[in-house]
């Protein structure tokens, strides 16, 4: 890196990975919890390419896995509202 450029810190979605595989959908949330790491590894490093690259799939299986979580959510939601399984 040349005098005076700064390295720009690419976000890891980390803390949202681990949200979103404790309450909203559990594969999809370790594999955004792996790519998150591979964002971190990657900046620590210095190569902007891969931390990008694994900081957007973190992003999209985020937000993948919190619409699936809410998604299920109004499922159950509804049933309980409904009486299913109620004797």
């Amino acid at each position: 890196m040349e005098a005076g450029q700064t390295r720009r810190v690419i976000p890891t979605y980390l803390g949202w990975s681990i949200f979103s595989t404790l309450c909203c959908c559990l594969p999809l949330g370790i594999a955004a919890i792996v790519c998150s790491c591979r964002a971190q590894n990657a900046n620590s490093e210095g190569d902007q390419i891969m931390a990008k690259d694994a900081s957007r799939t973190a992003k999209i299986l985020n937000v993948i896995g919190l619409v699936c979580g809410m998604v299920f959510l109004v499922i159950l939601i509804a049933l309980w509202a409904s009486g299913v399984g109620h004797k």
